[in-house]
């Protein structure tokens, strides 16, 4: 069995997105936890069972999801936890302890009802369960990732004490070159999901173009729709206008990955909304500086030529205290 907990925001459903699609979920297994058990893992191979457990989510997080993976030889509960905080979580190994002992109790139950005292019998054992967790963060993850660290005198009574280890998949470790390897549709995700501002799609205009037909001739369409959900969360998470969103996904789903990114290089939103609050700034200086006077040409000059914000708001304030041009550059030493 596998079961995969994933812990996402309700108002950045990204993950869960991911995490609910059986292919996307089989990639992420095959290509990122680097488990040589889940190398082969199929999407037919997992099955969701999150509403067994969605009346024992702490929080109400209706995002938290159970995956059961069919494998082989054995069944394996996997717990993931996508973890969107910026800051790194450092009781997840408590975290995960809870969900273990949930998944065990659960399994116990499970057990008895198919064979009545079962779990009383010498040779009954538990299911594995391989934690996983899945950090979006910038910075690095310091956490402690085994239980056992976290209790006090582990050194001298730890072999008394809990001792697991949970898998760390942190997204900024993985190089954009390290992601288009992988050439399947997570890697595209999240190439997109690491992106900090809207400037680096130019980053990604040079992305080998095998890499697009990859996803052309093999994504089914449902995935598609899928994934354009996926990156349209991420994209307003940049503050991309609604208006080029719809453009973007629109060429996701309609297969049209020429040129993808291409769009991207000529603006970049947060610079365009800070470039216009400095045009704006500058225009009412200027007006505030006319009222009062002839404006020399080389000191609107260097007005104009300012891009700083703060420093414009400062220019702003002197301006509108000043009672002729030469005391405005005085004060402001222009």
């Amino acid at each position: 069995m596998n079961h995969t907990i994933k812990n996402s925001k309700t108002h950045d459903n990204g993950a869960k997105l991911i995490f609910g699609d059986p292919i996307l979920c089989a990639q992420f297994l095959r290509g990122y936890t680097n488990i040589e058990l889940l190398k082969d893992v199929q999407p037919e191979d997992i099955e969701d069972i999150s509403e067994r457990f969605l009346p024992m989510w702490q929080e109400g997080r209706d995002s938290d999801s159970v995956k059961k993976v069919h494998l082989k030889d054995v069944s394996l509960f996997l717990i993931a936890i996508v973890e969107h905080q910026s800051d790194v979580y450092y009781d997840m190994a408590f975290k995960i302890l809870r969900y273990i002992v949930m998944v065990w109790t659960d399994y116990e139950a499970e057990q008895e009802q198919l064979h009545p005292g079962i779990t009383k019998t010498r040779d009954f054992k538990y299911p594995p369960i391989l934690p996983v967790v899945y950090y979006e963060g910038k910075g690095e993850w310091t956490a402690v990732r085994n239980f056992n660290n976290r209790v006090y005198l582990q050194d001298i009574l730890g072999k008394y004490i809990p001792s697991f280890e949970y898998v760390l998949v942190p997204l900024r470790d993985y190089s954009q070159q390290d992601l288009i390897e992988k050439k399947d549709e997570l890697s595209l995700i999240l190439l997109i999901n690491k992106l900090q501002n809207s400037e680096e799609f130019k980053n990604l205009k040079d992305i080998p173009q095998d890499y697009f037909e990859n996803l052309e001739q093999k994504t089914p369409e449902y995935l598609l729709t899928l994934i354009s959900k996926i990156v349209a969360v991420f994209l307003y998470r940049l503050n991309v206008p609604r208006k080029e969103v719809e453009a973007f996904t629109d060429q996701i789903k309609g297969r049209d990955f020429d040129m993808l990114f291409d769009s991207f290089e000529a603006y970049d939103v947060q610079e365009t909304r800070r470039v216009s609050k400095a045009e704006g700034k500058i225009e009412c200086i200027l007006d505030l500086l006319n009222d009062i006077g002839t404006v020399p040409i080389n000191l609107k000059n260097q007005i104009q030529s300012e891009t700083n914000l703060d420093n414009l708001n400062a220019l702003f304030k002197l301006a509108a205290k000043s009672n002729s041009i030469e005391e405005f550059q005085a004060k402001a030493k222009l």
